[in-house]
C-alpha cells in the first residue's frame, strides 16, 4: 500500500505573486528615487542643514501614522482598495513635492513627503499580501519573491534620477514629475490582483488577541523588535549616503549607483531566502543578517573611498533582507487571520516608527555631529552599535528560553 501526500494548489497564490513583483518593480523605483534625491533636496531648500534630511524623515512618518489605517481598510475592503490608495497617496505627494520645488519651499515640500508616506506603508503590505493566498510551505517563498521585484526596482529607480534629476532649471522637479508617471502606471497592476477579503467575525468566530496580548507572545515581540531594528539601520546608513559621498567630494551620479549596488543586494537575495529560510529556520537566517549589518559598519569605519562605500552599502542591503525578510516570515506564521490586520497595522508602526527616528537622527548625525561629512559618517555607523545589541539580545533570548506552545 502507498501513501501519497497531496500537493497544496498554489496557482492563486503564484499569480498574486506575479502582480506583486510587477507592482514592487514599477511602483517601488519611487523609493530609491526618493531616498536619492530626498536628503539632496532638502539640503538646498532648508535654512538649517540639520533639516536636510527631514523629508526622508516624514516620508517615514507618514508611513508610520498610516500603517494603521492602511491595514484596516485593507482588512475589511481588501488588499486592492489598501494598495489603490497608496499609489493615489504617492502620486499626490510627489505632485505637492515638485510644487515645493517650483516654490523653493521647503515646508510645501515636506508636506508632499509626509503624503508620500502613505504610499510607503501601502508598499509595506506587499510581502504580507504575498503569503495571503498561500500555503504555509510556499508563504516564505512567496515573501521572498515580492521583495526580489525591488531588483528591478534598484536598477530602474537610480537610472530615472541620473536622467531626471537636473532636466530642469530646477533640480529634481524632473525627478517628482517621473515618479507621478511610475504610480500612475503601477496602480493599474492592482486590478489583476487576486486575494479575498477577510470575513468579518461574529459571535462564532474568534476575534484573536487584543494587541496587548499579541505582543506579549515572545515570538511576536521578537520579530517585531528584529523587523524594526533590520529596517531602522538600513535607513539610517542609507539617509545618509549621498550627503556622505557628495561632502566626501564626489558625484551625485556616484551617490546614485552607490544606491543602486545598495538596492540590488536588498533584493537579489530574495531569489533564495525563502529557501533559506524553510531549510535552515528563520532564526538563524534573522541571525546572520544582524551579523551582516555589523558587518556593513565596520567596513564603513574603515574609510571614505568609493570601495568603502559600495562595499558598506553591498552588505547593508544583504543584511536588511535576511533580517527584514527574516522578521516578516516570522511574524506571518505567529497569528491567525482573524489577527492578521491587527498585526500587521501594529508591526508597521512600530517598525517604521523607529525608521522614522533613525531617519531623523541620520540627519543630524550626519550634519551637525562633527566638523566635516567623515566625522558626520563616523557617528552614523557607530550608532548602529546598540540597535544590533537590542535586536541581537532578543533573537538569544527567544533562542534559548524555554518552549512553551501556549506562548510561543
Amino acid at each position: 500500500m502507498t501513501m501519497s501526500t497531496a500537493t497544496p494548489d498554489n496557482s492563486l497564490a503564484k499569480r498574486n505573486v506575479a502582480v506583486l513583483v510587477a507592482a514592487q518593480a514599477i511602483l517601488g523605483a519611487q523609493m530609491p528615487m526618493m531616498f536619492i534625491v530626498g536628503g539632496l533636496a532638502g539640503q538646498s531648500l532648508a535654512s538649517n542643514p540639520c533639516l536636510a534630511t527631514l523629508p526622508i524623515s516624514l516620508i517615514v512618518l507618514g508611513s508610520m501614522l498610516s500603517a494603521t489605517p492602511i491595514s484596516a481598510i485593507m482588512q475589511r475592503w481588501g488588499r486592492r482598495a489598501g494598495f489603490l490608495i497608496g499609489a493615489t497617496a504617492g502620486a499626490l505627494g510627489a505632485l505637492i513635492g515638485a510644487y515645493g520645488l517650483f516654490l523653493a519651499s521647503f515646508p510645501v515640500f515636506l508636506a508632499g513627503s509626509l503624503l508620500t508616506g502613505v504610499y510607503m506603508s501601502a508598499h509595506g503590505f506587499y510581502r504580507f499580501a504575498a503569503a495571503d493566498t498561500a500555503s504555509d510551505d510556499f508563504k516564505p517563498k512567496a515573501i521572498s519573491y515580492v521583495m526580489a521585484g525591488g531588483l528591478a526596482a534598484a536598477i530602474i529607480g537610480p537610472q530615472i534620477v541620473k536622467l531626471t534629476s537636473q532636466a530642469y532649471v530646477i533640480p529634481f522637479l524632473g525627478t517628482y514629475l517621473a515618479v507621478i508617471a511610475l504610480n500612475l502606471f503601477g496602480a493599474l497592476l492592482f486590478f489583476a490582483l487576486d486575494i479575498p477579503t477577510p470575513e468579518r467575525p461574529d459571535e462564532t468566530h474568534p476575534k484573536g488577541r487584543s494587541r496587548l496580548e499579541l505582543l506579549r507572545t515572545p515570538r511576536i515581540a521578537v520579530a517585531v523588535i528584529c523587523g524594526m531594528v533590520s529596517y531602522a539601520l538600513m535607513n539610517l546608513v542609507m539617509t545618509s549616503t549621498p550627503l556622505a559621498v557628495v561632502g566626501c567630494g564626489y558625484t551625485e551620479g556616484d551617490a546614485a549607483d552607490i544606491v543602486t549596488g545598495h538596492v540590488l543586494a536588498m533584493f537579489i537575495p530574495s531569489f533564495f531566502t525563502g529557501h533559506l529560510i524553510a531549510r535552515f529556520g528563520v532564526e538563524k537566517i534573522v541571525a546572520i543578517g544582524l551579523m551582516i549589518l555589523a558587518a556593513a559598519g565596520v567596513v564603513a569605519l574603515q574609510g571614505v573611498e568609493l570601495g568603502n562605500f559600495y562595499l558598506a552599502l553591498f552588505l547593508l542591503g544583504i543584511g536588511w533582507n535576511f533580517g527584514f525578510i527574516g522578521a516578516t516570515a516570522m511574524l506571518a506564521e505567529s497569528h491567525t487571520e482573524a489577527e492578521r490586520g491587527r498585526m500587521q497595522g501594529l508591526n508597521d508602526l512600530l517598525v517604521f516608527g523607529g525608521v522614522t527616528f533613525a531617519s531623523v537622527a541620520s540627519g543630524g548625525l550626519m550634519n551637525c555631529s562633527g566638523g566635516s561629512a567623515i566625522e558626520g559618517w563616523t557617528a552614523v555607523n557607530l550608532a548602529m552599535i546598540p540597535l544590533l545589541t537590542l535586536a541581537g539580545g532578543a533573537l538569544l533570548w527567544l533562542v534559548l528560553r524555554p518552549a512553551d506552545p501556549e506562548t510561543a
